[in-house]
This record gives structure tokens, C-alpha cells and sequence, in this order.
């Protein structure tokens, strides 16, 4: 049996006991802790999976639970906060961004690293965006979703 490996899952240490080479994301969903984060390809092209390891937008299907050993992990379930919606959900939501509920939480996860390192996608929206894909729509209104949390943000 393997040590436990041990880890900050949206600023709260938990231990998962999974095996070490286990995808982050599989880990993540089979311990219960995050069924949001959705399997999509399990091969790192579509974006489902997207959760920031450290800060850093990740696919987590491609990353081992061993390379996650104290980390930070966010993941969608640690943007509502007390039952308070953060700004990018309230968005998805007034601009139905939200399709069928599969690309969304990586649509989300990296509309958020977008939102607090915007010099790394200086194309904007859509580059931030690019690694996610969405079966369901034009991505119009997707952008549209992430445009207005970041007018939000910005006070307008």
C-alpha cells in the first residue's frame, strides 16, 4: 500500500489515496472530492479537465497525482465560496455561456487563470480559450460570458 498523498484541494489539505501515477483527475473524481472536474478525452486536447495546479492552468487528466504532492489544487467546486457564485459563473450563467455542463468547468478554470494572468494569453479571450473545446455551441456566447466577468471585475 502506497503513502497518501497529501495536498491543498481548494485551500483545504486532504489526503488521497490513490495510486501515485493515477491521473490528478481521476483521483480527484473517484475520491469524491471534485466531480466537477470533467473527464473529456483523457488525453489533454479538450480542455474538460482544466484545474490550476499551483496557479498554473492544467489538463489534469495528463498530470500524475504524484507530481500534485503538496500542491494547490483548484478546482470549479472551490469558485463558489459560502454560496456566493463567483463573478465568472454569475456570467456563464446572464450570458449562457453554459451549455451542456461537460466543457464548462475547464471553460471556467481557465477563464479564471485568464482573469488573474492576463499577460499570458495577450490574444485575449479566445487564446486563453483556445485549449477548450465545446461540442454544443459557437463559443459566442462563452466569450461573451468571460468579456462580461472581466467587465465586472473591471467596474463598468
Amino acid at each position: 500500500m502506497t503513502e497518501p498523498i497529501r495536498l491543498k484541494l481548494n485551500g483545504k489539505e486532504v489526503d488521497l489515496h490513490s495510486h501515485p501515477m493515477t491521473p490528478l483527475l481521476h483521483a480527484l473524481r473517484n475520491e469524491e472530492l471534485s466531480p466537477g472536474t470533467k473527464y473529456g478525452c483523457g488525453e489533454g486536447e479538450c480542455g474538460a479537465c482544466t484545474v490550476l495546479l499551483n496557479g498554473d492552468a492544467v489538463m489534469s487528466c495528463m498530470v500524475p497525482l504524484c507530481q500534485a504532492e503538496g500542491a494547490e489544487v483548484e478546482t470549479v467546486e472551490g469558485l463558489c465560496i459560502d454560496g456566493e457564485l463567483h463573478p465568472l459563473q454569475e456570467a456563464f450563467i446572464c450570458e449562457g455561456g453554459a451549455q451542456c455542463g461537460i466543457c464548462t468547468p475547464g471553460m471556467l478554470m481557465s477563464a479564471l487563470y485568464f482573469l488573474r494572468q492576463p499577460e499570458k494569453a495577450p490574444g485575449g479571450v479566445r487564446e486563453a480559450l483556445e485549449g477548450n473545446l465545446c461540442r454544443c455551441t459557437g463559443y459566442t456566447r462563452i466569450y461573451q460570458s468571460v468579456e462580461r466577468a472581466i467587465g465586472e471585475a473591471a467596474g463598468k
